[in-house]
């Protein structure tokens, strides 16, 4: 077993913390996630495979280690990793990170942002990064974008996921504790708990 395959297995509400420090690269550009929220799929209504499967969320189903890309408000593309076992329907949304590689390029694309704010945020991060919605699908392990463990951050924290409406009130939000690039928490001004 690869050493993201290992990183990637179990139920994903554990898998969500362990990839903290992990490094995500596209070209020259690489980003240390220091923020990312777990999707439980059927078991979880604040998931897009809440429903069951989809040509959308096919990803979500497995195997391990894929990219599952998709567009938030019309606007931004976020991505997620696959994980858990073939079937499970489990991902992990990206939403935040340092850039560690490449500076340069992440700053031009994201022209007269802080470097703080690169990749502060799920639409951020993947502009940084250059990732696209043609992106989706992609084999983390040996494709255009690459997700590679990394050094865990000395303090975790969780809470309730950003944004959502329904389960929000689960406690699968994860971050670096007093790392400057975790974006901000946003309730949805109409959530509901769990």
């Amino acid at each position: 077993m690869s050493a993201l395959a290992e990183l990637l297995d179990g139920p994903v509400e554990e898998v969500a913390p362990r990839l903290l420090g992990a490094v995500l690269r596209h070209g020259p550009v690489a980003v240390r996630l220091t923020e990312v929220e777990a999707y439980a799929g059927p078991a979880d209504p604040g998931s897009h495979s809440f429903r069951g499967p989809t040509p959308r969320n096919q990803v979500m189903w497995g195997p391990p280690g894929f990219l599952y890309c998709y567009l938030s408000h019309g606007i931004h593309v976020c991505a997620n990793v696959s994980v858990g076992p073939e079937g499970t329907a489990s991902a992990v949304l990206m939403r935040a990170g340092e850039v560690v590689d490449g500076l340069e390029v992440a700053r031009a694309h994201r022209p007269g942002v802080i470097d703080r704010d690169l990749a502060r945020g799920p639409g951020r991060l993947c502009k940084a990064l250059g990732i696209r919605l043609d992106h989706y699908g992609t084999d983390l392990t040996d494709g255009e974008v690459t997700l590679t463990p990394g050094e865990p951050p000395p303090e975790v924290a969780s809470g309730p996921r950003t944004g959502l409406r329904l389960a929000a009130g689960r406690p699968w939000r994860f971050w670096a504790v007093g790392d400057p690039t975790v974006s901000p928490y946003r309730r949805h001004p109409r959530a509901e708990g769990d």
